[in-house]
């Protein structure tokens, strides 16, 4: 598997499997905050599409935390895995859920900056983010999608695990995966630059294309 030098070269190489959607209507693209916006920014720019952020926060177990129970969205938005959230009582919910809606609030609060809510209504969502391990973020980005109207959604990401793009692809109505290794490590592990996103690099990507 070829690595990539950084966020922008794979944005690069996603936009180029996205052409078909310059100059289609309606198309906004979503950066996954934080990892998937520096990708996303390219994409937009490539097809000449609003960039915009979705911010989700994944509910996960108290004990497990990279198990996803269910998750937040803007706007209100609650998906919830019955099944999973079954195992737990509803103070271990409360008590997640809240800490995951502070944090969202927060982050809508920062990046939003007196722009207007999200809205999705019959628009192609292209949902963006830096690569899929377990590929839950990006799911609960396509429920957050579904249920903010969006009329299409779309998942594009550089890298990812097999098992990951095959769950998307039931969910999604289509999923751009560009590179999938056989044997799947770390996100970080496909780049040369894999540097944490800051608020900061979110922020000035979104004025820089409004």
């Amino acid at each position: 598997m070829t690595a990539y030098r950084d966020r922008t070269e794979a944005g690069q190489v996603l936009a180029d499997r996205l052409t078909a959607l310059i100059g289609e209507p309606d198309v906004v693209v979503l950066g996954l905050v934080r990892g998937g916006v520096p990708v996303a920014r390219v994409i937009a720019e490539r097809l000449g599409a609003p960039l915009d952020v979705l911010v989700v926060r994944k509910l996960g177990m108290p004990w497990a935390p990279e198990v996803a129970f269910g998750a937040l969205g803007p706007r209100g938005v609650r998906v919830v895995n019955e099944v999973v959230a079954d195992q737990l009582g509803p103070d271990d919910i409360a008590e997640v859920q809240h800490r995951e809606q502070a944090e969202l609030n927060r982050r809508e609060q920062l990046y939003r900056a007196g722009r207007p809510p999200l809205d999705l209504t019959g628009r192609i969502a292209v949902i963006v983010d830096d690569g899929l391990a377990t590929g839950a973020t990006a799911r609960a980005g396509v429920q957050v999608a579904r249920e903010l109207d969006a009329r299409r959604v779309v998942v594009a990401v550089p890298v990812g695990s097999q098992e990951a793009y095959e769950m998307l692809a039931a969910e999604a109505d289509q999923v751009i995966c560009a590179q999938r290794p056989p044997t799947f490590a770390a996100v970080g592990a496909y780049y040369d630059d894999f540097h944490e996103v800051s608020d900061a690099e979110v922020t000035d990507a979104l004025t820089a294309t409004a």
